[in-house]
């Protein structure tokens, strides 16, 4: 089977691609392909079979069976200023766009697109709202994140479009929104893990703000799940799923679960108005949250390794 992923290099796709190299998907061993703009550098990694650029994406006769398209900046790397902001749109955008041309002009076109997103498509949800937000809910509010994943979830579903011939030959769209992802070392946790080692670390405002989280193991089994349900049955060509935990919790959970992990105390606390005037409009990706379960995963069987964050972070 060959895989072609856009964004590998990154802490999902990584982890992701060591997985399929070494697993397969359902005993087929696995060939991957990454699109970088730096492909020198990632080729020494010695992590994908292959590394080719977006210019050799748009002139290859390559094929792929599958395309898993994550590229994009880090959304909480800095502040959004308005550079920033254009930034993060084009490093979707423009990666998707490639993907979709070249979907468009081969002849041969793969079984799955599964292209990126987020949670934060659902828009900012209130604290004390115990309403559980599924595939088959609508955005609560409009804001830059909401807009973000809207434009690039959009983009990534015109695939069903570029084919011509009869509605059963469309490239079925498995978009994944992801929460945030929780692993020992890398994202979010590597991030804190500094201030929480030197006993400075501490849940954020009030703590009661929802965090909707996977581990970053079991997001890489959804990821293969989700190919795996795509090429032993029939399924819609436009897909939804939400890639976090059944089981939400709040930033003050998540706090403690950091302090038992590095055993260490987590009595600080840094005001709203402090992050607020750190981080500037950012802020909200750590002041408010959203309670987002996999509904559409679960219904289709799949099962959770990681039950709680501090499995997780043991893993």
């Amino acid at each position: 089977m060959k895989i072609l992923i856009t964004g590998g290099s990154g802490f999902l796709g990584t982890a992701l691609t060591q997985s399929l190299k070494s697993h397969g998907v359902k005993g087929d061993t696995a060939s991957v392909t990454w699109v970088s703009r730096s492909v020198e550098k990632e080729k020494t990694k010695n992590i994908a079979d292959d590394v080719i650029s977006y210019d050799d994406l748009a002139s290859t006769d390559q094929t792929y069976d599958v395309i898993i398209n994550l590229a994009g900046a880090g959304i909480a790397d800095s502040r959004w200023t308005d550079a920033r902001k254009q930034e993060l749109f084009d490093s979707r955008l423009k990666p998707t766009q490639a993907v979709i041309n070249y979907i468009e002009r081969i002849g041969n076109k793969p079984k799955l697109l599964i292209s990126g997103s987020a949670i934060g498509w659902y828009g900012i949800q209130k604290e004390n709202n115990p309403t559980a937000l599924d595939e088959t809910s609508p955005m609560t509010t409009t804001d830059f994140a909401h807009e973000i994943c809207q434009a690039w979830e959009q983009l990534a579903l015109t695939a069903q479009e570029t084919v011509t011939d009869a509605v059963t030959d469309a490239v079925p769209v498995a978009i994944v929104r992801t929460g945030v992802v929780i692993a020992p070392e890398g994202g979010m946790v590597g991030r804190l893990i500094t201030p929480f080692k030197m006993g400075t670390g501490g849940k954020l405002g009030n703590g009661q703000q929802i965090m909707s989280w996977i581990s970053r193991s079991d997001w890489v089994r959804a990821v293969i799940f989700i190919i795996e349900q795509n090429l032993t049955q029939t399924l819609p060509t436009q897909q939804i799923y939400n890639l976090t935990n059944p089981t939400p919790i709040s930033n003050a959970a998540f706090t403690d679960a950091m302090g038992t992990w590095l055993h260490r105390p987590t009595l600080m606390t840094l005001p709203a108005f402090v992050v607020k005037t750190m981080f500037g409009e950012m802020s909200t990706l750590l002041l408010d949250g959203q309670r987002v379960v996999p509904t559409a995963l679960m219904d289709q069987g799949f099962e959770f390794n990681d039950l709680t964050v501090l499995d997780a972070l043991k893993s």
